[in-house]
């Protein structure tokens, strides 16, 4: 039985720990699965399709299909919670990751497309596992234990891009295009995460912190009935009307999102098209490989770092950072010469170290701002928005290639990735509005 003060305080209970662990380890599993499509899905469908054009089409498939399926794991985490989510989704990404194969081997571009969009289902059970780490995390540690699960994505998301020659040679050995190995990596990264998250995720985070939230309520209605029944009789108690209840902050989710949807759609639309700049100019796609392993690298790397830096800071001051480093990497790609790899790496590690800041912090925000009744389907909604910003940006990455270049292309990202300041500006600016009171005891240091 819980002792009551640890319910009332809001502490974070001691299957926390164990929880986060086996979020680690199915992360480091799925790392690799996540990097394929990144990696090479733009070469593989300009190799199959033969235009730069439509090059972008991938990244904009496998991301409308993370859009289809954040919305399915939201619902299916609402239901059952976020072990039988979570699990299904790896499921599913493993079968797009296998469809991908069998696609290339037969050089089917209409079942490349449809596996693309099956796949996609995977890279966003990767970003939905962020929010189960949260779930059980009090207030002050939010933004650290949403780091630590996005963190250990960084070990199978770098070594993967580098395995470009290693499984491409395997896939070469079997019949099957060298773009296709690191989707044979990806389908036995996804099944291994679904099964340990099948496995182990233990207890459900998301339905433990239902049942925590629902304790906290009942004691603070006794409290508050006790209050009034001591005030009627004349003595003094304990004031409980500050107590803090988890309620729904409507505009808190939309800062939060709007800060997401934004990083991604500038990270998603300037990553898409750097192999295919680089290209287009000479590298091979072991260069290639190394430059998006360090973008992939700085994605998720720094993320114990942020998560620091959202608790200690303020969630505001790294949304606010990560549209500055966005347009700071977007300049750099644009000026960048097309031949010097070290050039272009510095633009796309500070292109994955914005992103990183965007989406710690904007999740902090979203996740503060919901009760854990509701969390999974309005999360789930928020990465369906994120995922469709990324569609949009992978889809019209390679049309603006074609029309204006790749130093276009980063410009444009830059300069809209400076949006995220005046959002961040306006929230500090206006007065919060819960539906009857905030969603939790988070007091955040406001930028002066």
């Amino acid at each position: 039985m819980r002792d009551r003060n640890d319910v009332t305080a809001g502490r974070e209970v001691p299957e926390q720990r164990r929880i986060l662990a086996v979020l680690v380890f199915s992360q480091i599993l799925s790392g690799a699965g996540l990097a394929a499509g990144i990696t090479v899905g733009a070469l593989l469908a300009e190799e199959m399709l033969g235009s730069t054009g439509l090059a972008g089409v991938p990244s904009a498939l496998f991301t409308a299909g993370a859009a289809l399926g954040a919305l399915g794991i939201g619902q299916i985490c609402r239901r059952y919670g976020r072990r039988p989510g979570l699990a299904l989704g790896y499921a599913v990404g493993a079968l797009g990751s296998l469809g991908v194969v069998v696609a290339a081997a037969v050089g089917s571009a209409v079942l490349l497309f449809l596996a693309l969009l099956v796949y996609g289902a995977g890279t966003s059970t990767g970003l939905m596992a962020r929010y189960a780490g949260a779930d059980l995390a009090s207030p002050e540690r939010r933004g650290r234990a949403v780091s630590t699960v996005l963190f250990a994505t960084t070990l199978g998301a770098v070594v993967g891009p580098n395995l470009v020659t290693l499984t491409g040679e395997v896939a070469h050995s079997w019949g099957i295009p060298r773009l296709a190995g690191p989707f044979l990596l990806a389908v036995a990264a996804f099944g291994a995460a679904a099964v340990a998250l099948a496995a182990l995720l233990r207890p459900d985070p998301l339905r433990l912190a239902e049942k925590l939230a629902a304790a906290q309520e009942a004691v603070a209605a006794q409290e508050a009935v006790a209050a009034q029944e001591a005030m009627a009789a004349g003595s003094t108690a304990e004031d409980t009307a500050d107590r803090p209840e988890p309620r729904l902050n409507r505009r808190e989710v939309v800062i939060g999102t709007s800060v997401m949807v934004l990083t991604q759609l500038v990270m998603i639309a300037i990553m898409t098209m750097t192999p295919v700049h680089m290209q287009a100019h000479g590298h091979g796609t072991q260069a290639a490989g190394l430059v998006i392993a360090l973008h992939v690298g700085a994605m998720f790397l720094p993320s114990p770092l942020t998560g620091l830096l959202v608790d200690r800071l303020g969630r505001r001051w790294i949304a606010g950072a990560s549209g500055l480093t966005l347009a700071v990497a977007g300049l750099l790609a644009a000026l960048a010469p097309p031949h010097s790899v070290p050039a272009l790496a510095t633009a796309l590690v500070l292109l994955g170290i914005g992103w990183n800041f965007g989406l710690i912090s904007g999740t902090a925000i979203v996740t503060d701002a919901l009760p854990p009744a509701r969390r999974a389907s309005a999360q789930g909604l928020v990465d369906v928005g994120i995922a469709l910003a990324g569609a949009a940006g992978g889809m019209s990455s390679g049309l603006v290639v074609v029309v204006g270049g790749y130093p276009t292309l980063a410009l444009a990202g830059g300069v809209l990735a400076l949006a995220v300041v005046p959002v961040v500006a306006w929230s500090v600016r206006r007065p919060a509005h819960t539906d009857t009171a905030p969603a939790s005891s988070h007091a955040e240091p406001e930028p002066k």
